[in-house]
């Protein structure tokens, strides 16, 4: 019986041989949920939400790493020939777009190469929409990415939230938490808003017809540091 640092090990090796044997990916996309950084369970972090269930769903809960490079969480996940950089930035909402955007340039990818997860104030709770590119629509999180960008191709799944009686609650309403009765609604919500998202990803990400392995290739411009 080995001991127990050498099984460690063994078992350590094993894995790396596992993850080198995979082929480089057909197609590479980063998702990003966006929020303010240590605020969870409030109805602007839900975007944040619905990428750690997408991450349960893909089996890779418990790999999220901090990314000092681009001041997120990061989970790579892998879908057949497609890999998801699934990104909780560690950042407040209205300067998401920096980390989003270095991100990017880590991996050689454009503003199309990117999802943005949401919440939407014009969307009740439970309602879900995509929405490929296209300005802002007042939202701070998706501005900063815009302006970081310079583009605003980036498809996006908009998540309700609902809006308040009175205008000017606004922004309480929304770095407020959940009710009691809309967090009984929350596990099916974001189980199929994870469950959108990754439909929408796979629909865009056909496996590579010329005959070649590994990323599809860039285009020249990279995204601004921002």
């Amino acid at each position: 019986m080995l001991p127990a640092g050498r099984l460690w090990l063994r078992r350590v090796m094993s894995g790396v041989a596992a993850a080198a044997e995979l082929p480089p990916p057909a197609r590479r996309w980063l998702v990003a949920g966006l929020g303010n950084y240590g605020m969870q369970g409030t109805r602007h972090n839900v975007g944040m939400a619905v990428l750690n269930q997408l991450a349960r769903r893909l089996d890779v809960a418990d790999q999220w790493k901090k990314e000092r490079r681009c001041c997120a969480d990061l989970a790579v996940a892998r879908v057949g020939e497609t890999e998801l950089l699934l990104l909780n930035p560690r950042r407040l909402m209205n300067v998401n777009g920096h980390s989003v955007a270095q991100a990017a340039k880590m991996y050689t990818l454009q503003a199309e190469d990117v999802y943005l997860v949401h919440d939407e104030l014009d969307k009740p709770l439970g309602k879900l929409a995509m929405k490929l590119g296209g300005s802002a629509r007042g939202h701070n999180g998706v501005r900063s990415c815009i302006n970081c960008f310079s583009s605003d191709a980036m498809p996006r799944l908009r998540v309700g939230i609902g809006r308040p009686t009175h205008p000017e609650a606004v922004e309480r309403y929304v770095l407020g938490r959940f009710t009691e009765a809309e967090r009984e609604r929350l596990p099916r919500l974001l189980d199929e808003a994870a469950e959108l998202l990754l439909s929408h990803i796979l629909q865009r990400s056909p496996e590579r017809t010329d005959g070649t392995k590994g990323p599809r290739p860039s285009a020249p411009r990279a995204p601004s540091t921002c």
